[in-house]
């Protein structure tokens, strides 16, 4: 049994309440626009394995650093994660295939800045949009998800609001 911790679009944003609510996570996972590097050095001091994809906005060491797309199991779970992706009934082109060929039963995926947990019946996935953690965008709301993952099962899944997003 595994505690994943989501994030994405934290557009170089370290909140320190990111440590608090991934404490208990065995992973966390970001799914782009990552920003700066450290980011990522904080959540490695917080959790035993970080992984992450780079998004649109990423450069230099944060797009060398990371792939554009993971595919990896957990727990007996194929994960897909990608920033865009998209979402069940509108994928961003090409990701149908992606996700049928890399036999994902979880698809996690940023960009759009909004919070989406949607399953999707014609390929049997669970897709997952954590929203945004950074200061950078026009959404309302920065948010974390968290969930289990254990031996093929996905469940206890938790939304965190980290409160109104302010320009």
């Amino acid at each position: 049994m595994k505690r994943i911790g989501l994030l994405s679009d934290t557009h170089s944003c370290w909140d320190d309440r990111f440590a608090r609510h991934f404490k208990d996570c065995d992973e966390v996972w970001h799914a782009g626009d990552i920003g700066c590097i450290d980011v990522i050095r904080h959540l490695e001091e917080v959790v035993p394995v970080v992984r992450a994809v780079k998004g649109n906005i990423d450069s230099g060491i944060v797009a060398r650093s990371f792939p554009a797309e993971s595919v990896f199991t957990v727990e007996n779970v194929p994960v897909y994660l990608t920033h865009i992706g998209g979402y069940p009934g509108r994928y961003s082109p090409g990701i149908t295939r992606r996700l049928i060929d890399s036999h994902a039963r979880l698809f996690v995926c940023g960009h759009s800045h909004i919070l989406k947990v949607m399953f999707d019946r014609e390929l049997d996935i669970l897709h997952i949009n954590p929203g945004a953690a950074g200061h950078h965008g026009w959404h309302k709301e920065r948010t974390l998800i968290k969930l289990t993952l254990d031996n093929g099962d996905m469940r206890d899944l938790e939304v965190i609001e980290l409160g109104k997003f302010k320009i």
